[in-house]
């Protein structure tokens, strides 16, 4: 076999991203490392010791835990240990010295949810989604509290998918024709797409206690896509008073390959948005320029094998950060732990094309409500226009470019398509 390109995007030398999987030889899942177009079997590649030099000292064997099938063991090591092991992997990468025993071509192996997680909450936290959804679901004037503090709700971690997946249409009460008009049961007329990003909680915070926003990117693993799938209709019916429940819970689709930290920390730059009012003190930033991670989001459409694209965005939008977020969740004592992922929240922004429509809308139900059209338009649907047909698949995308606009890394892919209802 020969070396995997250190430059392929979007698993490139800078990206080194970690993930789960098996493949027909060795169907046991473990851990690996994306490279170029390979992924290094970060079992196999331990097994000799080749990370005898960072465990001395320490009571943690690498060979175990790349042998275990979810990364949440490694993700709760020191963060100086995890560097170490992307220092060495990339040494070893640019020396050509990871054994060829070790790499698996991607299109041979099978991708797993990359960590077992205890818990999943969505945020929120786009002020452009907020304004574009107003007046239906929520209040016609966004609510006093949620600028201070970032909105947030528990999901459901047992409907967490790698990708590619299916997932059915799902069915459920409904208003037959808008608020208040007579309940229905059935498959949803109005299924939507979000486009997020999701991170993963590495180092934990104990039960009764918060944590610092200053030390806050110490508790992130690092970041996939994140696609919560939405049925608008169900959710209509679902919010008041409690809000959504089976209209965000039956499916959520993430990326399969976790960037980490270490490489997206030189993405950093300031948030889009001055905050007004400011933030209460303990999620106030006391960074100057690094509160908001610069990543580039791409939505697109897979109808009946012809794609098109239906928006881009880019996470900085949010008015609430990854950082305030995670500093928010933890305030109250909850706990946190390692593997616990959490949504960023739908996010869009203000951008328009050269048409002078809305290119940055996160979701569909934002088209409805501005009046945009996003998706292509079809004739004899059985369901509501404007919406995602079966099977549709739907592909979120994430990348990072240099000061040259030149593409760094990517997050691969996060895929998932609509089956008619069972």
């Amino acid at each position: 076999m020969t070396s995997p390109a250190l430059d392929q995007q979007p698993y490139t030398l800078a990206n080194l991203p970690y993930g789960v999987i098996s493949t027909p030889s060795n169907p046991k899942p473990r851990c690996a490392v994306a490279i170029g177009s390979h992924a290094i079997d970060l079992a196999a590649y331990a097994k000799p010791g080749r990370f005898f030099d960072l465990e001395s000292g320490h009571n943690f064997m690498l060979a175990q835990i790349f042998s275990e099938p979810a990364l949440n063991s490694f993700a709760a090591l020191p963060w100086p240990i995890r560097r170490a092991v992307r220092q060495q992997l990339q040494d070893e990468l640019k020396a050509g010295k990871v054994p060829a025993e070790c790499l698996v071509n991607l299109s041979e192996v099978k991708n797993h949810v990359p960590m077992k997680m205890g818990g999943f909450s969505d945020f929120y936290t786009s002020l452009e989604h907020c304004q574009n959804c107003s007046g239906e679901m929520t209040s016609a004037a966004i609510a006093k509290n949620w600028w201070y503090a970032p909105s947030v709700y528990n999901s459901r971690v047992s409907s967490v998918l790698p990708s590619p997946h299916d997932i059915p249409r799902p069915k459920n009460v409904y208003f037959s024709n808008g608020v208040d008009s007579e309940p229905t049961y059935g498959p949803t007329q109005k299924m939507d797409f979000e486009l997020e990003m999701g991170y993963f909680v590495s180092k934990p915070v104990p039960f009764g206690e918060s944590m610092p926003i200053a030390g806050a990117k110490e508790h992130v693993f690092g970041f996939v896509m994140l696609n919560d799938w939405s049925a608008r209709d169900h959710q209509l019916f679902e919010m008041r008073p409690l809000g959504p429940f089976h209209s965000k819970g039956f499916g959520t689709s993430i990326s399969n390959w976790v960037v980490p930290m270490e490489a997206l920390e030189e993405f950093s730059c300031p948030p889009n948005t001055k905050q007004d009012p400011a933030p209460f003190p303990h999620l106030a930033w006391p960074g100057q320029g690094d509160g908001a991670l610069d990543v580039k989001l791409r939505i697109r459409l897979n109808r009946n094998g012809q794609e098109k694209e239906l928006g881009t965005s880019n996470l900085k939008y949010l008015y609430w950060t990854p950082y305030q977020q995670l500093t928010h969740h933890a305030a109250s004592g909850c706990g946190m732990e390692t593997g616990d992922l959490i949504g960023t929240g739908t996010i869009s922004g203000s951008g328009r094309n050269e048409k002078g429509e809305k290119c940055e809308l996160g979701c569909l139900y934002e088209g409805e409500r501005t009046k945009t059209q996003v998706m292509p338009q079809i004739t004899g649907s059985k369901y509501e226009e404007g919406y995602i047909e079966d099977g549709d698949e739907i592909i979120l995308e994430g990348w990072c470019e240099n000061k040259q606009g030149e593409v760094v890394l990517g997050f691969g892919e996060c895929r998932g398509r609509i089956l008619p209802p069972r």
